[in-house]
């Protein structure tokens, strides 16, 4: 895993969809792609390009569950960056949670698999 530098946190860290996944992993601890695009309200490829850029700069990790895709917050990352993902998380945390639980009552189900089918 290639050392995670402050300019490429802050880069990463810059674009609304890739802050809100992580803030959305900080919020849930693990999530599908399915899971995160259905709360998002964007497309599988986007979110799947996103997540793969937050994986490759060390920030993610993933695991295989039959066809879907987990991530989740890596505790790998170095200290300095998980207390910026702590700040914001706490900065933005009432609007997370909003979001998290408009996504529970749209899709009838608290972050389940029938999601993903």
């Amino acid at each position: 895993m290639p050392q995670l530098l402050p300019l490429q946190l802050f880069k990463n860290l810059s674009d609304d969809t890739r802050l809100s996944l992580v803030l959305l992993l900080r919020e849930k601890g693990e999530l599908c792609v399915c899971e995160l695009s259905s709360t998002l309200k964007e497309t599988q490829p986007k979110i799947s390009r996103h997540l793969a850029l937050l994986r490759e700069s060390g920030l993610l990790l993933d695991r295989r569950d039959g066809k879907w895709i987990h991530y989740r917050l890596s505790p790998h990352m170095p200290a300095w960056a998980a207390v910026v993902i702590e700040q914001a998380y706490l900065c933005q945390r009432d609007d997370i949670l909003k979001l998290s639980q408009q996504a529970e009552r749209d899709n009838g189900t608290p972050y389940g698999k029938p999601v993903c089918i």
